[in-house]
């Protein structure tokens, strides 16, 4: 700045003795400046102020500046599973994380959306890096082995049950049985208890699935009775008759109670000889035979194969070879496996320091829809498992699979498990489903009408990416949705694919697109 003369800023001159800013505020004994700035040195004082110039460019031109400088606050912490639509950061997914803070009442998730659009695509990312974070991965009763490659890349253990394959007990305690030697005083009760009841719940599973109808109270007295002839000391060390040598109990062992009853099953059913006992306990009898033979023969009436070790990142019950059976033999197979992993976590909060357990649980409909009564004894089964160190995903494409339940208790039942997920996973659905699913998760009318547009291509033209692949919102509560956009790694395209995923295999276009880039 001159010191005589005239500064080209200012529409007065600016003399050597002309006030600071703070005198000349108060000699005109103002708080604020006039409109140009005041005429003193440091004053801001212009003869002109220019109008802002707007200018326009596409989003490459000024992609620094698009969509926003500053972040909009919506990436909480935990696996990376996408950027925000709208504002591009990345976005995390920790049930653990979200419940330690706060975010969440409980770590259950509920993932929704059309078949192919990669449900279970953000299931394995999800997967992959909770394994990262220390967890350990169960997927009990993979019906189609879409998991087998995953785990067995991440250095896990993959049992595939079937006929001529591995086997897998109902009655195995599993890594409950480790737990249980290690276990002393009321907490060694505590455990025999909940091995004995998880049993049960099992038995009167398989019965509903064998016979597709309900279980009497007598025979749920009878296999109480006769499971505590096969293990008399209740703490699932198969000391008795039936178990043998230390072995867990069979379903043989069962019958064998049954069919040669002490005094104590003659009370059960209110008879004097072994005749009239026969003929009440014809039925329950009969219908666990067929757990022995028929197309069942050899799956559940053998001692366990399936080993489990805690120390492994990922457990896999691989039933895939059981796919094309009827639904009662599926059935019993996830239901077997979703025990056995309860077992899992259970055993993993004992023994494994309370390490953290992410149990995915995949077309669970197709075992609760094969007889009445089934979504009570699953539930059972597997909240005789749930502890704070577990995480779940249970995974579906449609709640019209509700209806497909045997009776509305049934699906009142299962609504109410739907809607006890604190977090909800959705991905491009019709507008029925969305409807359906206002029930469970309260979603705006924008958020409503971005979901049901990721449902199908606009246009009849052939060969377009379909909207709504790699697309989800995440939902918890009451609060505004993520909606996220997941772009996978190379490595990740030939992981994760399957027939139903939305990438190809990396070999078939290795010329036709970039990694990470869906086509």
């Amino acid at each position: 700045m001159t010191t005589t003369g005239h500064d080209p800023r200012c529409s007065e001159p600016v003399h050597p003795a002309a006030p600071d800013l703070a005198g000349a505020q108060q000699t005109r004994n103002r708080d604020l400046p006039p409109a140009w700035g005041w005429p003193a040195r440091g004053g801001g004082r212009a003869a002109n102020v220019d109008p802002g110039i707007m200018w326009q460019a596409t989003t490459s031109q000024v992609c620094g500046l698009f969509p926003f400088a500053v972040a909009g606050g919506a990436a909480p912490r935990g696996v990376p599973v996408g950027r925000h639509l709208h504002t591009g950061e990345p976005v995390g997914l920790d049930p653990a994380h979200w419940l330690r803070t706060g975010l969440v009442s409980n770590t259950g998730m509920w993932i929704q959306g059309q078949p192919g659009i990669g449900k279970s695509t953000i299931v394995k990312r999800l997967l992959t890096g909770l394994v990262a974070f220390g967890a350990t991965a169960v997927i009990p009763g993979d019906v189609k082995g879409e998991y087998t490659a995953l785990v067995d890349h991440l250095g896990g253990t993959v049992w595939r049950l079937g006929r001529g394959l591995h086997s897998l007990n109902p009655l195995d305690a599993g890594p409950l049985r480790a737990a249980l030697r290690a276990a002393v005083g009321t907490e060694r009760h505590a455990l025999a208890e909940t091995i004995r009841a998880r049993r049960l719940s099992l038995l009167e599973a398989l019965v509903v699935i064998v016979r597709r109808g309900p279980i009497t109270v007598t025979e749920r007295r009878l296999l109480d009775t006769a499971l505590d002839h096969t293990t008399p000391d209740n703490a699932g060390n198969g000391t008795g008759t039936g178990a043998g040598g230390g072995a867990e109990p069979v379903i043989g062992d069962i019958l064998d109670v049954l069919t040669t009853p002490p005094e104590s099953l003659l009370a059960v059913t209110a008879t004097d000889t072994e005749t009239r006992y026969r003929r009440e306990a014809r039925d329950l009898v009969n219908t666990l035979a067929l757990l022995c033979t028929g197309a069942m023969r050899g799956l559940f009436d053998r001692p366990s194969t399936v080993t489990t070790d805690l120390d492994t990142p990922a457990l896999s019950l691989d039933i895939s070879a059981l796919d094309h059976d009827d639904d009662d033999v599926v059935a019993a197979a996830m239901l077997s496996a979703w025990a056995w992993a309860a077992g899992v976590t259970t055993a993993a909060t004992t023994l494994g320091g309370h390490r953290t357990v992410f149990r995915v649980q995949d077309e669970l409909w197709r075992a609760l829809r094969v007889a009445p009564g089934l979504v009570e004894l699953s539930d059972r089964v597997t909240r005789l498992g749930r502890s704070r160190g577990e995480i779940s995903a249970q995974v579906t494409h449609s709640l019209d699979d509700l209806d497909a339940l045997p009776t509305p208790q049934d699906r009142a039942k299962a609504r109410g498990l739907a809607g006890r997920n604190a977090i909800t996973v959705l991905g491009g659905m019709s507008t029925a489903d969305l409807d359906r699913l206002h029930a469970i998760t309260p979603l705006s009318t924008a958020e409503t009408a971005m979901v049901h547009g990721w449902a199908a291509p606009p246009t009849w033209v052939p060969g377009q990416l379909h909207p709504g692949r790699g697309k989800y919102l995440i939902k918890s509560g009451g609060r505004t949705g993520l909606p996220i956009h997941l772009s996978l790694t190379s490595d990740e395209l030939d992981l994760y694919h399957t027939e139903h995923t939305w990438h190809p295999p990396r070999h078939q276009h290795r010329h036709q697109h970039r990694p990470g880039v869906p086509q």
